[in-house]
C-alpha cells in the first residue's frame, strides 16, 4: 500500500520560516512529480510547486521568490523551503505523489502551517 506522509508543519511568526517534508513508502516509481498543495479555512486547495524525479520545478506566483522545493529520489522524499512567511500563507499542506506507474495520484494526510503576526513594538517618537 503506498502512502504518503508529511511533516514539519507549525506555528510561526510572520517573516519567519519552516520546511516542510514529505516522504512516500510502499512502492518504487520510475518516474514521478512530487507537488505541495495547500488549503487555507474556506478556500479551494490550490498549487504550491512541484519537483519531478529528473529535477524540473513549478511554483505558484504566490511563492515563488520565497518557497523552495527539493527532493531527494533515493529516499523517496521532497522538501518544501517556505521562507518571508506571510499570514495568507497559513493553511494545511498537503503533498500529492503521482507517476505512470501509479493508477492513481497519491494524497498525504496534510500538515499545518500557521504564520501569524508578532506582538509588534511600541516606538515613541517625543519632540
Amino acid at each position: 500500500q503506498v502512502q504518503v506522509v508529511e511533516s514539519g508543519g507549525g506555528l510561526v511568526q510572520a517573516g519567519g520560516s519552516l520546511r516542510l517534508s514529505c516522504a512516500y513508502s510502499g512502492t518504487t516509481v520510475g518516474s514521478s512529480t512530487m507537488a505541495w498543495y495547500r488549503q487555507a479555512p474556506g478556500k479551494q486547495r490550490e498549487f504550491v510547486a512541484h519537483v519531478t524525479s529528473g529535477g524540473t520545478t513549478d511554483y505558484a506566483d504566490s511563492v515563488e521568490d520565497r518557497f523552495t522545493v527539493s527532493r531527494h529520489n533515493g529516499k523517496n522524499t521532497m522538501w518544501l523551503e517556505m521562507n518571508s512567511l506571510k499570514p495568507e500563507d497559513t493553511a494545511v499542506y498537503y503533498c500529492k505523489l503521482s507517476s505512470p506507474w501509479l493508477t492513481r495520484a497519491i494524497w498525504g494526510q496534510g500538515t499545518q502551517v500557521t504564520v501569524v503576526w508578532g506582538q509588534g513594538t511600541q516606538v515613541t517618537v517625543s519632540s
